[in-house]
This record gives structure tokens, sequence and C-alpha cells, in this order.
């Protein structure tokens, strides 16, 4: 008689697809939503799109395709993404059109690149019920951790986090270090604050978080007396490895950070297709739980896009 999968709990034991969910508490309504974006293999991978909002019409650049949304869903469809992440204005006039051939996230704040980035605020541009009544399956907030105006946000995240909890709605934070303090403290993308903004993103009661592979601190990080001395010291750990090795130590250590909660790394701004392959490799070897990758697949031409696209999730799913 062949063996059952089945434990006396009714949880699926091998090949479960939820299994980065296991050891911490969801609720019911989480877990239903988050299946819809969850490979088989138990992992993701998202095509975010909100980047027009605060970087504008330059990432026309160089595939001027990509400004066009309907592009971007046939992208998402023909990838075999898990999910899109989009503004509700695309959300309700594009979106709407795949008829739910490709999960929703709705991405509910954003801010513009006009002002001085010294104290960056990400403020709402929908709302939780928004996202409940178009359909999507999860939330998407960018925090910006060590902003000086976290007096700000932090409330505000508290209240979209408040909100999901009562419609059972994932929350996926965008975990952002930014602002005058973090550029003078190693900067937005040294392990010390990615690291960081990643546990603060845990105890804002995040469902998913969204990183940056982080690199290395900026200079001057080891002669300045506000930075942690156990970063001072981790950091000059860190650089007497490989690039390869470093890679996969920042991003273990990120992953580590979350203390359970699923971390997908975002792709940034654009690489090249070696950069990509190894910061994939770096993710996997640490321990993620997919990737959120969007100009580094809409800015390429579409069959690139698709070849990349499809290569990253055979990694994915491939993953023992």
């Amino acid at each position: 008689m062949k063996k059952s999968n089945i434990s006396t709990h009714g949880m699926c034991e091998e090949g479960d697809s939820m299994k980065f969910f296991k050891s911490q508490h969801y609720s019911i309504g989480e877990l239903a939503r988050l299946r819809s974006i969850v490979r088989a293999s138990g992992t993701t991978m998202i095509l975010p799109y909100d980047q027009f909002i605060e970087h504008d019409n330059r990432h026309v650049d160089p595939n001027p395709d990509a400004a066009d949304p309907d592009y971007i869903c046939k992208l998402a469809v023909d990838g075999g993404y898990n999910a899109i992440a989009i503004h509700y204005g695309l959300a309700k006039r594009y979106w709407s059109k795949l008829m739910g051939k490709v999960p929703l996230l709705l991405k509910i704040n954003g801010k513009t690149s006009i002002p001085s980035q010294k104290a960056p605020l990400s403020v709402l541009t929908s709302f939780v019920e928004d996202g409940v009544r178009l359909g999507a399956s999860a939330i998407g907030y960018t925090m910006y951790y060590g902003s000086p105006r976290q007096d700000e946000d932090l409330p505000q995240l508290a209240k979209v986090r408040a909100e999901c909890d009562r419609f059972g709605m994932p929350l996926i934070v965008w975990a952002y270090p930014r602002g005058e303090a973090v550029d003078a403290k190693g900067g937005k993308d040294c392990s010390y604050m990615v690291e960081s903004a990643v546990r603060m993103a845990t105890e804002m009661g995040a469902s998913v978080i969204k990183a940056n592979l982080p690199t290395s601190a900026k200079a001057g990080f080891f002669e300045n007396s506000e930075v942690p001395e156990y970063y001072r010291k981790l950091e000059k750990e860190l650089q007497g490895l490989s690039v390869k090795e470093q890679k996969f130590e920042r991003a273990k250590r990120v992953v580590a950070a979350s203390q359970g909660i699923p971390v997908m790394f975002s792709g940034g701004d654009k690489v090249s297709d070696e950069e990509l392959l190894e910061n994939v490799k770096a993710g996997l070897a640490g321990g993620c739980f997919g990737f959120i990758f969007g100009r580094n697949m809409w800015k390429r031409d579409y069959s690139k896009a698709i070849e990349l696209s499809r290569k990253f999730q055979y990694m994915l799913d491939e993953r023992k």
C-alpha cells in the first residue's frame, strides 16, 4: 500500500507548498490568499510594476514597450509569474482584463522623487479595502526604515496591518532603509541597514518581507562611532570574503534576521544577466522564499525577460 503523505493533523509532510509559513502563526485568511501566490515548490516569483510612481517615466528607457501596462500584464502571464504588484489605477483598468490569470498584489503606498530624499515618506495611494474589493491576494506596503519621518510611517503601517488582520489579508512589507541618517551610517544597501529593516518588518507584523540583497557599506563606515561596533566588526569580516561568498553570507543573514517570516529578494536597478544570476544563486543559498524582479525583467527585451523568468523559476523549483 502506498504510504500517505498526510499527517494525523491533516498537514502535508512531503512536498508541502506552504512550508515557509508553517513555523509561524498565520490566520486562515492569510494562508488561503498566500496559497494563490505560492508555487508548488513552496516558493514564489513576483513581477512588480509599482516603480513609475517614484521613478517617473524614465523607465521607458531602454524598452519603450514597458510603459504599457498591458505589455506588463502579458509578461506576467507568459512568464508564469505568481503575482503582479501594481497600484490601484492599473489594477482597476488593466489587471482586471486578465480575469484572474495572475494573482494581484495591490501596492497601497508610494512617493514621488521630486521632494528631498533626506526624509522620505511613502504615503497611501489606496486602501486595504480596495484590495479586498478588487480580489487581491496580498497588500504591499513600503516601509522606509530609519527615515526621520518614521513617526508618521510606522503608525500608518500599523493601521494598514490592523486592516489586513481584519480582512485576513496578507501584508507584504517592502523593508527599505532610507533617509539622511541611513546614508550617514553605511547607506541603504549595507548589511547593517537591510538586516535592521527586515527585523523591523517582522516586528510590525509582515506576512512576507521584500528586501534588497545587501552590498558593502559606504566609505567611512568603520570609523563611524555612531555605527554599532557589532556591525563594524561584521562588515570587516564580510569584506574579507570573496564576492560570491559575501553575497551568500549577506543573503543568509537577511533571511535569518526575519526570524522565520519569508523573505523575497528584490532585483533593484537593472544589472547584467551574469550579476542577476549570481544574485539569484546567493538568495537561494541563503534560504529565501523567492524573488520579486521588476526592472530587471521588463527593461529587457521581451524574449530575454521570458527566458530569464523561466530560468529563475526552474532554479526555485529545483532547490532542495
